[in-house]
């Protein structure tokens, strides 16, 4: 099959795009397994043999001074549990959400749903402090009940699961199942979220992400370092000896970056299922 001038070029920006975009992950995991005077020596995709040596030094002086904490794998357990947690609460619960803006007429509707469309542009950094008072008050501080809470359904995944479901779901699928006796929830976990996997999937990906790489909100909601999720940890330990040994530090940034590669590796395919989907149309 002949491949036409213009493709080729298209192909070929792609693949030099692609290897752009692999370049800094494959040089972080190549300098995990090098030593210090290598990484500022030269810069090369050329693997050391100083992996084991890396992982002890990280390792020893990732701890605090008084025994709780050790190790980076606390920080893993933390965000783990933190990240999990937003991602499966914020599914639902925004699932939810949208199913009822887009099924549901009540009043009100509009102005709630502008109000939504409003706390998109609305950074959330600006109500750090108020966000800081209320935890005083309702004695939440130092927990993980303000990193897991406030994003059961956010504004973003409402919206966007709202505007997939006017592409794929038509009302009178769910009018059908009401009058074969379906009960409101039943159609909503046996009909709706099955269909709307591919959108959900989609945003968990960006959730899960999300919530593993926040940084400020646990830094300043979170007390004890035994408590602190990874990327609160590494920025802890900063100015640590840790610091002083690049491949450490890189043997460290590369463990953190796992577990997106993998949420990535396995939903990343929801994405082309979520572009081509919407066969159906109001």
């Amino acid at each position: 099959m002949k491949i036409s001038i213009p493709k080729l070029m298209i192909y070929i920006g792609l693949i030099l795009l692609s290897i752009t975009a692999l370049i800094p992950f494959a040089l972080m995991i190549v300098n995990s397994t090098r030593g210090n005077m290598d990484i500022l020596k030269s810069f090369n995709l050329i693997p050391g043999d100083q992996l084991k040596t890396n992982y002890n030094i990280m390792m020893e002086n990732m701890n605090i001074s008084d025994g709780i904490f050790k190790g980076i794998w606390v920080g893993f357990k933390n965000s783990i549990i933190i990240a999990v947690s937003v991602t499966v609460l914020s599914s639902y619960f925004s699932a939810l959400t949208a199913y009822g803006f887009h099924i549901y007429n009540f009043k009100g509707k509009k102005i709630l749903f502008m109000f939504i469309l409003v706390m998109m542009m609305v950074p959330g950094q600006l109500g750090l402090l108020g966000f800081y008072e209320l935890n005083k008050v309702l004695k939440t501080l130092n927990t993980y009940v303000p990193l897991i809470v406030p994003a059961i359904a956010t504004p973003f995944t409402v919206f966007f699961l709202r505007q997939y479901l006017k592409s794929t779901l038509h009302k009178s699928l769910i009018e059908a199942a009401r009058i074969d006796g379906a009960k409101e929830i039943e159609i909503f976990h046996k009909i709706v979220l099955p269909m709307m996997m591919p959108g959900i999937a989609t945003m968990a990906i960006f959730t899960f992400i999300g919530a593993w790489n926040n940084y400020l909100v646990p830094l300043v909601i979170i007390f004890s370092p035994e408590k602190y999720p990874l990327p609160v940890l590494m920025g802890y330990l900063k100015g640590g000896k840790v610091y002083e040994n690049l491949g450490a530090m890189y043997t460290a940034i590369s463990i953190s970056v796992v577990p997106i590669m993998i949420a990535f590796a396995f939903l990343s395919k929801y994405i082309v299922s979520n572009i081509s989907s919407g066969s159906v149309k109001e």
